[in-house]
């Protein structure tokens, strides 16, 4: 089983296409849309997020990404009234970009609060309680570095970001590619890095070693692409 994750949003249409979107990432994960009202209005529904919670039951737990103000409020009441042992937690995270960084979490196994955390590390921004150590020139040395050409034919575009991100933000550790935030997938595209591209990774903190191989063994898989 995996972590499952709900949607509430003040559109269907929103909730559904995030969570399309989502899918072609994590295929395997349970993602539940709760946009708009019972009866097709841009607004929220308690019954709507309710009954979502209720259909994402039975996993890992599940995590409750929402948009806007009364969303928050909507899924905080249907916390209150949810059934079942499972963990549902909600997170502070933009429902896109952080939906598919928690479902690349969920799909990779991660427990649900290091889902929640991946969601949340969307909103960019390095982790700087990990520091590193101090070099020569006053400059603060990574743990661990390493560089790694893209191979794959579309370079870093959506699913590769989401990948790094996703799976950076589950671990103990601060981690730039190319003088951007590893865990935020948005500062990854922005890179523009294409095929051939040379990724330069750096990482501080207790997991740093683990970090730069794991972004090493997608690079190098070409990130299960062509």
């Amino acid at each position: 089983m995996t972590v499952r994750i709900v949607v509430v949003s003040h559109s269907d249409k929103i909730a559904e296409g995030a969570v399309e979107l989502a899918a072609q990432m994590a295929p395997d994960v349970l993602m539940v849309p709760a946009g708009g009202t019972s009866d097709g209005r841009i607004g929220t529904s308690l019954e709507k997020v309710m009954a979502a919670l209720d259909e994402a039951a039975g996993g890992d737990g599940v995590v409750v990404l929402t948009d806007l103000g009364s969303a928050v409020m909507t899924a905080e009441s249907a916390l209150e009234f949810a059934d079942g042992p499972a963990t549902v937690l909600l997170a502070d995270a933009p429902v896109v970009e952080g939906l598919v960084a928690a479902a690349v979490a969920a799909q990779g196994g991660a427990s649900v609060h290091d889902v929640r955390r991946a969601a949340e590390a969307a909103h960019g921004g390095p982790k700087d309680e990990h520091a590193g150590t101090i070099a020569a020139g006053g400059q603060r040395a990574p743990d661990a570095t390493g560089d790694f050409e893209l191979i794959n034919l579309a370079g870093m575009h959506a699913r590769p970001a989401a990948k790094i991100a996703g799976g950076l933000s589950g671990m103990d550790v601060m981690v730039t590619v190319n003088g951007v935030d590893g865990a935020s997938m948005t500062g990854l595209m922005t890179l523009g890095a294409g095929k051939g591209s040379v990724l330069h990774v750096e990482a501080s903190g207790p997991d740093a070693e683990r970090a730069v191989e794991y972004v090493g063994g997608l690079v190098r898989t070409g990130f299960g692409e062509p």
